[in-house]
This record gives C-alpha cells, sequence and structure tokens, in this order.
C-alpha cells in the first residue's frame, strides 16, 4: 500500500474556525518558504511517499503554492491533494494553474447544510456560499472533490440533510468527522461537542443516503461499538500508512500517534471482539462525557 505525506506548508488561514486544532499557529509560525517545502517533498518521497497533501492552516493563502505542487509532480508523486476550507478561490483560473501543475484531488470542507450555520463556526461571512460555488465549478471541471466535516454540537442534526447535497452536487466522497477536543475546540466544549450517542442517529441516516447513491461515506473517531452495522464507513480502517510534517515536529506514522498519544480506552473495551481493530475516542472525549456510551462488542 501507498504512503501518504501530509504536508503543512503555512498555518495562515482566512477563517476562525471554533473547532480549530492549529490555535494560535498562524501568529507564531511564519509560512514555509518554497524552498523549505521543496526540501520536505523530497525528503517524503524519498521516504516512498507516493501521495501528498499540502494542508495548513490554510494552504492556499500561501503564495507560491501552485509552485509547490508542480515540484511534487515532478519529483514523482501520483496523487496530490489540496484540503482547503475553500473560500479564497475567487477565480477559476487559480484552481486551473493548480491542475495544470498537478494537483489530482480537492478536499474542500463544509460544516453544516444551511449556509448560518457554516459561517458561525468558521466565522467569515459568505463562506458557506463560496464552498457550495466551488463545489459545482470543480465538478464542472470533472476534479476529484473529497469532502470533510467536522462533526460539532452546532451541526449534527443537519448530518442527513448535508449528505443529501452533497449527493446531489455530486462529490466523489465525503467523511464525517467528530470534533478533536483540542485548543479552540476544547476552549469552546461545551457549545461544540455534542455527545456522540446523540449524534449516531443522523450518522446512520447520512450513510444510508451515501450507500443507495452509491457515494463513498465515512466517519473518523467513532468507535466499532457505535458503528455496528457500519463497519464498512469507519475512515481508520481506509487511511493510507501517513507521515505528518507539523510545524515542530514529524510524525512518521499518523496511525501509530493517533493509537498512542490521541487516542484512550478504558479496560473494559478490552473484551470488546472489536479491541484490536477499534481506536476508540479521542482521549478527551471521556474526561467530558465519560464511558457510558461505550459498550463492548461480545460478539461479531
Amino acid at each position: 500500500m501507498y504512503k501518504r505525506a501530509d504536508v503543512k506548508v503555512g498555518f495562515a488561514c482566512n477563517n476562525h474556525c471554533t473547532f480549530c486544532v492549529q490555535w494560535d499557529k498562524r501568529l507564531r509560525f511564519k509560512p514555509r518558504s518554497l524552498e523549505e517545502i521543496q526540501t520536505i517533498i523530497q525528503g517524503e518521497y524519498d521516504k516512498w511517499a507516493l501521495y501528498i497533501v499540502f494542508t495548513g492552516g490554510e494552504p492556499t493563502v500561501h503564495p507560491q503554492l501552485v509552485e509547490a505542487v508542480a515540484y511534487a509532480k515532478q519529483v514523482g508523486y501520483k496523487q496530490i491533494q489540496i484540503q482547503s476550507n475553500w473560500t479564497n478561490f475567487d477565480k477559476i483560473e487559480y484552481v486551473q494553474k493548480l491542475i495544470e501543475a498537478g494537483v489530482t484531488e480537492f478536499s474542500p470542507s463544509i460544516h453544516g447544510f444551511h449556509k448560518e450555520t457554516h459561517d458561525r463556526q468558521v466565522v467569515t461571512k459568505w463562506a458557506w456560499e463560496r464552498v457550495v460555488k466551488w463545489l459545482i465549478n470543480l465538478r464542472k471541471l470533472n476534479q476529484i472533490v473529497i469532502i470533510n466535516s467536522v462533526v460539532t454540537k452546532e451541526n449534527y442534526k443537519e448530518i442527513p440533510e448535508l449528505a443529501a447535497l452533497l449527493i446531489k452536487l455530486n462529490v466523489t466522497q465525503f467523511q464525517f468527522a467528530f470534533v478533536h477536543i483540542l485548543w479552540s475546540a476544547a476552549a469552546n466544549k461545551e457549545d461544540v461537542v455534542p455527545k456522540k450517542s446523540l449524534v449516531m442517529p443522523y450518522i446512520y441516516k447520512a450513510l444510508d443516503l451515501a450507500k443507495k447513491a452509491g457515494i463513498p461515506a465515512y466517519t473518523e473517531a467513532i468507535p466499532y461499538c457505535l458503528m455496528q452495522w457500519y463497519e464498512w464507513a469507519i475512515a481508520e480502517n481506509h487511511m493510507p500508512e501517513t507521515s505528518v510534517v507539523d510545524a515542530e515536529y514529524r510524525v512518521d506514522s499518523y496511525a501509530d500517534y493517533r493509537w498512542s498519544e490521541w487516542k484512550s480506552k478504558r479496560e473494559n473495551c478490552r473484551t470488546c471482539v472489536k479491541d484490536k481493530y477499534c481506536e476508540w475516542p479521542w482521549k478527551e472525549y471521556p474526561d467530558m462525557y465519560w464511558w457510558s456510551e461505550f459498550e463492548p462488542i461480545k460478539k461479531d
């Protein structure tokens, strides 16, 4: 299986999301120079990465993103993805430059069916309308579009409607990632973080819609015990091995890092038949809502 490199080109961003996990990095770190990014691109390729994802912050605010993409293609990457909040795409010519440079996948984020829901969470006016506009344009350009939506207390009841909208827009794939309770989300956790047991009925409806439409859909950071009969949609089972080049450190295996640093389980989880495979919730979640929602699965 191929390896993926997640490269953060800088931490500047034109949104101020209530659930942002990058916190004050936009203030503490300057954008990486093109030379620095090129060195990282080559280094990750030399470590067997064939798939690269440009992230941030917001990568499209980096003035030399197109050149970085072109260099990744020149080096030999087979797949090149841009993860973006998509509010920085004012002209279709910019998107065409990215495509010509070598981008093979676009991963916009949208966090609500209602525009007010999305805009409140990203703290940017007209953001929802810009995202939807560019989803339509990307499909007209015949591009692969992989959507990520963060599941929060404010948007979880809209998840089936959002799924129906994404299906109507003919996106390639979408994912609902449960909010990670770090930094901005931690500071606002009473307003941002829902109980997973309340979220799940809406997740099931969205996954049912996706399956009926034949569009791949996934969840992230939701354990097996809450995903029974929907195990096919657990994103962690499909993620390629990924290295992450962050501001101050490099993680060689994001999977190992999740298991060792970011997820946690109680002793009772050891009795679950899925124990060897389940990544459990983000470790901050039980501190907020405890463990009563998670019951070990006794048999397949």
